[in-house]
């Protein structure tokens, strides 16, 4: 499920603890910042102020800061890149720890605001696909 910063469906997840679900964030990095048809007033959370403040502290960058703070929110991270300095990257997340200070500073970025589309919008006929007969 869409899970960052700035939409982190905190129902969902407290939800998720309360059933021992581990929950998987296929958008661990912010989201679809600019999908097409959801406006232009879009942010990245990759460089919201918070974040790069922190990044800043630990001499990493926001991704791996995004990463951290999933990490030790309990979920399983799943970013995506097909380069190998950003894969890299991705998985040196493990020598730094965020303070609680932090935790609760990236916490408050909620915005309730999806980065990508709803996925009950998502069909096979929005993407020119027909849907055969069951």
């Amino acid at each position: 499920m869409e899970v960052h910063p700035y939409f982190q469906q905190r129902a969902v997840l407290d939800f998720d603890d309360q059933h021992h679900i581990v929950n998987q964030a296929w958008s661990p990095i912010g989201g679809i910042t600019f999908y097409p048809g959801y406006g232009e007033d879009r942010k990245s959370v990759l460089q919201d102020p918070a974040v790069t403040r922190i990044a800043e502290t630990h001499g990493k960058s926001p991704v791996q800061v995004l990463l951290r703070w999933g990490l030790q929110r309990g979920r399983s991270v799943i970013p995506k890149s097909t380069k190998r300095s950003r894969i890299a990257e991705n998985i040196d997340v493990f020598d730094f720890q965020l303070t609680a200070d932090e935790l609760s500073a990236l916490d408050a970025l909620e915005t309730g605001r999806r980065g990508g589309p709803e996925p009950r919008a998502v069909t096979l006929a929005d993407f020119g696909r027909t849907i055969p007969e069951a």
